[in-house]
């Protein structure tokens, strides 16, 4: 059979259609079952079971929670049991850690308040109480497509063909992808969503927005020391290992029965191509005042996640005729408070409301202008405005003045409600921020220890990724010679070194090297996607069930 004759897909008819089972995609599922228990919901999930694919630092301010499941504490089921105690802000020298005075954090700034665990096992609790409410829930089944009717309006998705070989063509074990209708269907994707960026192009919904902005975020979860654990204690830093003109910084989580999660994020607005995120953190680990944290611990999981961090200016338009994007798919996260759970779950509640409103009229597949005209006045865009200038002064000022910057400014929105900075633009996209190698020189990186800090291949092991072996490369590079010429003759294969799975290798064949994809280390971070320096590669989903399978994260 040729995919010329594959047969019709079969069709299941629904008020709405949900594509993504995190924490927006989950919390509009279930706020539409509040709404009204008669609709008819169903969330399309791309990893093998709720929460495979999801990843957090994740300290979970709980004002998402508290309007969903008002009474979510007393629920001996749900996941999060850590309130943070002590909250710890340093700036980072190569040998040591000052610890900035509390006094000078802007009150948005305080996390005591706020919990800390799984973002992964919060979603599959969600995703239990969303199936008590009927919502129907189908993980591993990748939404591949979206479809329009005769008019142009969006109608739902298919998702993915399963038993595809490598060559294209059907195998024996070839299954025809389903048809999800829906009167109106909400894109939940996260960070650089596929289907969300095609819906972005044709609507032309950024249109008004900056560019979007992104960060990678990479973490790994330890049980360390019982003696070492201090429950409830959290801390950020920037600086070492990043120079003065890097963004980015840590995180170190202590929770639950002797956990810590400890990550580090890069901005990928950075500019030297020889520049590894993954090594940046390792380096981080090995740092006095951070190393004898894990001396005598066991890692257990890696991952790693692009993250939406273009905030308010960056937000595209949110509907278009027959749905909207939620949560990260749109870029809710708050930058200086690396946390964008509360406002995922707060879009998805807001775009319940209002598709649940229009039902209610008798409308479908129409415009949800009210959601979009709703969002800047809601909590979610109250929450981004006071912070909407950190990120472009760290980006145009450095580390040093940029962050003071940011800080001085969020003080005055807070204080005054305004900003002498008015509201500051991004720039260039991510994409186009890399220098030729020629203007850097390479960086030689400490070989890992293997108890602290490791290498990517054992890093991956961890995250239980796996892709079924015979089927397409989803990771699609539009034109190879470009990616020789450009890629590699220019920016000296910056692709080997911002992937943190081992994915893109150059392989010296002879006198013309080769470009290799290992698509099998997938962690579906999608970093490729957004830093490849000639938008060269685009990330689109493997066969459904694909990818890491991260069990606590």
């Amino acid at each position: 059979m040729s995919t010329e004759e594959l047969p019709p897909r079969e069709s299941m008819e629904f008020d709405v259609v949900i594509v993504g089972a995190g924490p927006s995609g989950l919390s509009a599922a279930i706020r539409l079952k509040q709404l009204n228990a008669d609709l008819n919901v169903v969330v399309v999930e791309k990893g093998s079971e709720v929460g495979a694919h999801i990843l957090s630092g994740a300290v979970i301010d709980p004002a998402g929670l508290d309007k969903l499941i008002p009474d979510w504490r007393d629920d001996s089921d749900c996941p999060l049991k850590t309130q943070v105690k002590d909250d710890r802000f340093y700036w980072m020298t190569g040998g040591g850690a000052i610890k900035l005075p509390g006094f000078l954090m802007p009150p948005l700034m305080d996390n005591h308040h706020c919990y800390v665990g799984s973002l992964g096992n919060v979603c599959r609790w969600l995703a239990r109480k969303a199936e008590a409410l009927g919502v129907e829930i189908y993980p591993g089944f990748a939404a591949a497509e979206v479809l329009y009717d005769e008019d142009g309006k969006v109608k739902g998705i298919a998702t993915g063909d399963m038993g595809i070989g490598r060559d294209g063509k059907p195998k024996d074990s070839f299954t025809r992808g389903m048809e999800l209708l829906g009167k109106y269907t909400l894109f939940a994707e996260g960070a650089r969503g596929s289907l969300t960026k095609q819906l972005i192009n044709k609507f032309a919904l950024d249109a008004k927005s900056e560019p979007p902005k992104f960060g990678i975020g990479l973490k790994e979860v330890w049980q360390i020391d019982p003696a070492k654990h201090q429950k409830g204690l959290i801390q950020h830093s920037f600086g070492w290992p990043l120079d003065l003109k890097t963004g980015g910084g840590s995180f170190l989580y202590h929770y639950d029965d002797n956990l810590v999660a400890v990550g580090f994020v890069v901005h990928l607005n950075y500019d030297d191509p020889y520049l590894s995120p993954f090594d940046e953190f390792q380096r981080f680990k090995t740092h006095p005042s951070i190393r004898g944290v894990f001396e005598g611990g066991k890692r257990l999981a890696y991952g790693a996640r692009a993250i939406t961090e273009g905030g308010y200016q960056s937000v595209p338009k949110l509907c278009f005729p027959g749905g909207a994007l939620i949560g990260c798919a749109a870029g809710f996260v708050n930058v200086p408070r690396i946390k964008g759970v509360h406002n995922a779950m707060g879009t998805g509640m807001l775009a319940a409301e209002h598709v649940a409103a229009a039902l209610a009229a008798d409308r479908a597949n129409d415009e949800l202008v009210e959601y979009e005209n709703a969002w800047r006045s809601s909590s979610v865009g109250k929450d981004l405005f006071l912070v909407r200038n950190v990120k472009p002064l760290w980006s145009k000022f450095g580390t040093v003045l940029g962050v003071a910057l940011g800080g001085f400014d969020m003080w005055c929105n807070t204080l005054f409600g305004a900003s002498l900075f008015g509201t500051q633009s991004h720039g260039k996209p991510d994409r186009a921020t890399l220098d030729p190698a020629k203007s850097h020189a390479p960086k030689n990186y400490p070989k890992p220890d293997g108890k602290i800090s490791f290498d990517k291949l054992s890093s991956v092991f961890l995250s239980n990724t796996n892709h079924e072996e015979d089927q397409p490369v989803h990771l699609k590079v539009a034109d190879m010679n470009l990616q020789k010429t450009s890629e590699h003759d220019v920016f000296a294969g910056p692709s080997n070194r911002y992937c943190p799975a081992g994915v893109y290798e150059w392989v010296e064949e002879g006198t013309s090297p080769r470009f290799q994809i290992n698509a099998q280390n997938c962690v579906h971070c999608k970093t490729c996607d957004v830093k490849d320096p000639n938008g060269n590669i685009t990330w689109v989903p493997p066969e459904g069930g694909g990818g890491p399978n991260y069990e606590a994260m």
